[in-house]
């Protein structure tokens, strides 16, 4: 039998066997030293993160104030029911819109609207599900622990807006971003996710940076399955500034009081300080509930009441202190006035014009309201006059009536002032500029579609002497913290949104041309003319009442009556305050307009000049 050597064989073979498990424990040990040196911190974090969660705290808007520390707007705390995106990984989440809508009273589209806008967005971020709970849902979300471990209730803050929609158009309101939001440079630069709340109107939207508070945070240990164990940290939200308005409440009130009686319930009155351009009061009728975008828009009622809103003929979304544009009609000759004089059309000394009920220009007979014979400059303020084009085109640019005001509200239209490229793109057929249309335009008719706060601005400026002040709502941001603290927030007066923009703009109108037309202005209310109704005793008025026509003689009727206007400023001749009314559709402008105006200043004066106290003795005599 033949022996066969197999010991070379068995050694190459355990030496293969040492190179494979050499090389295996290299490969561990560079994984080891990528896990544990390398990548140790990284893996280190997830693990910590499959225990512990980062739960933010919303922090609460500021707080907005009347110029007097009145309250206006504030932030309640309510329950609101989130659903953590993280621990709901591995499921569908959208088979949960039929469980939380029954359980929850949701509307399932809207479920469905917040599940699909998260999608794109970081997976910690959590998805609101309903704002607002009741107890009932609270319970039902405890009952349901099991089922949907993610879900969770936190207390967050709603914001609470005056009721009856007082101040609706000047504060606005705020609402959840919106997707297209997101997207905006505005926003996505400042990182805003969804489920923020932005001010989307009015001051709320103007400034919303101030406004908005930083938001805090709760570091917690969770189990597998989402709950809740332990609290590690809580980091308090700041709550964002407060703002104090240049909103006087009382006026406010005045001015909508007077708009819900007026013929037609719709019109605006603005008040403002002459000197300065603050806003005391800013009312447009009809107007609407903020608390519908802050409180009820994510329901189906919610978005119904939106869609009726949306679709009502009379506007009430619209502010028309800023967007509605009406005919100025006869207000339009305050500045047509200053303008005749500085440049010479009229004179102090020969000022008389011929009315005889209107003006014959060609074939056409243009009419006047009434005969008013051949009065003085001080009489014919109320009455027209006679300019070129250009003379009109210069006062325009003068007064910045073809600007924005820039008042710190947003979607501020500009006026429509006349010009030959005007008309040649309202009538292509008969382009030509002619002297009928002259006429037109000094009246304040056909050509001049003005916005409320543009003619405020121009008559309260020609009231203080040419001095035109930018309208403005915000008094004061306030600060929060001290200089030295870190969270510190310095306060904020305001400044004008265009930089480039002087506040005010001069006007060059002399002395002796500004006692004229005020005067004239002062004899409107005070010596028989058409708003001598509303003389105050010891408070004399400066105004001019105007009556635009909407439609063609013979049409003014129904719906299509004359717009009535008054503006004004007080005391005629050292104002302190000014107010322009417009009231759609209801007729002359003395006969709703100015006694609406006449109102609010009672209010002012009630306020400004201090009643004389009873005597003594009458009050000892009552006691008896």
């Amino acid at each position: 039998m033949k022996f066969v050597d197999d010991s070379q064989n068995l050694r190459g073979r355990l030496h293969l066997i040492q190179a494979l498990v050499l090389v295996l424990l290299g490969v561990l040990s560079v994984r080891l030293y990528l896990l544990q040196i390398v990548n140790g911190s990284r893996y280190a974090e997830i693990a910590e993160n499959q225990r512990i969660r980062l739960l933010p705290i919303p922090a609460p808007r500021g707080v907005i104030f009347d110029r007097n520390g009145k309250l206006l707007v504030d932030s309640r705390p309510i329950y609101s029911i989130i659903l953590s995106r993280e621990d709901t990984k591995g499921i569908d989440r959208y088979t949960l819109i039929k469980p939380l809508a029954e359980g929850l009273g949701l509307d399932p589209e809207i479920l469905r609207e917040r599940f699909d806008q998260v999608k794109l967005q970081p997976a910690f971020e959590s998805i609101l599900i309903k704002e607002g709970a009741s107890q009932a849902d609270i319970a039902w979300v405890d009952a349901h622990q099991l089922e949907v471990p993610a879900l969770r209730v936190e207390q967050t803050p709603q914001r609470r807006y005056p009721p009856n929609g007082l101040l609706a158009h000047a504060l606005g309101y705020v609402q959840e971003i919106s997707p297209e939001q997101l997207e905006e440079p505005r926003y996505k630069e400042k990182h805003y996710k969804p489920g923020d709340i932005i001010g989307q109107n009015g001051i709320e939207y103007v400034y919303d940076e101030y406004l908005r508070g930083r938001d805090g945070y709760r570091k917690v240990i969770v189990d597998s399955r989402g709950h809740i164990q332990k609290e590690i940290e809580v980091v308090p939200p700041q709550p964002g500034q407060d703002l104090v308005t240049t909103i006087d409440l009382d006026l406010q009130q005045a001015a909508e009081e007077q708009l819900q009686k007026s013929p037609t319930k719709r019109g605006v009155i603005v008040s403002m300080d002459p000197n300065n351009g603050e806003i005391l009061a800013l009312a447009s009728y009809p107007t609407f509930d903020p608390n519908l975008f802050s409180q009820r828009i994510a329901t189906k009622a919610g978005r119904a009441e939106y869609a009726a809103l949306l679709n009502d003929p009379h506007k009430p979304l619209l502010n028309r202190a800023i967007q509605g544009a009406y005919p100025p009609g006869s207000t339009w000759k305050i500045p047509m006035a200053v303008a005749g004089l500085q440049q010479g059309a009229i004179t102090i000394d020969r000022s008389n014009l011929v009315c005889g009920g209107g003006i014959q220009i060609g074939n056409k007979f243009t009419r006047c309201m009434g005969n008013h014979g051949s009065p003085d400059i001080r009489t014919a303020i109320t009455r027209g006059l006679k300019m070129t084009i250009s003379g009109i085109m210069t006062m325009v640019d003068e007064f910045d009536i073809n600007k924005r005001t820039g008042i710190d509200l947003p979607h501020e239209i500009i006026s429509t002032t006349p010009s030959p490229d005007l008309k040649a793109r309202m009538n292509p057929r008969d382009s030509e500029w002619r002297d009928i249309d002259t006429v037109y335009a000094s009246f304040g008719q056909v050509y001049d579609i003005v916005t409320p706060i543009s003619m405020l601005r121009t008559v309260a400026g020609v009231g203080v002497g040419g001095k035109l002040y930018v309208p403005h709502l915000l008094k004061e941001v306030r600060q929060v913290g001290q200089q030295s603290e870190p969270d510190y927030r310095p306060a904020h007066a305001f400044q004008s949104l265009d930089p480039q923009r002087p506040n005010p703009k001069i006007v060059s109108i002399p002395e002796d041309q500004h006692k004229v037309v005020v005067d004239g202005m002062w004899g409107v209310v005070n010596n028989g003319g058409t708003a001598g109704a509303i003389k105050m005793a010891g408070f004399d008025i400066a105004g001019k009442t105007g009556t635009a026509q909407v439609v063609g003689l013979g049409k003014d009727t129904g719906a299509n009556r004359d717009h009535s206007w008054f503006v004004s400023y007080a005391p005629a001749y050292k104002p302190e305050i000014s107010i322009i009314c417009l009231i759609e559709n209801s007729g002359f402008g003395s006969q709703h307009a100015a006694p609406a105006v006449r109102a609010i200043y009672d209010v002012y004066y009630a306020k400004t000049r201090p009643q004389p106290e009873a005597p003594k003795n009458n009050i000892a005599l009552r006691i008896r």
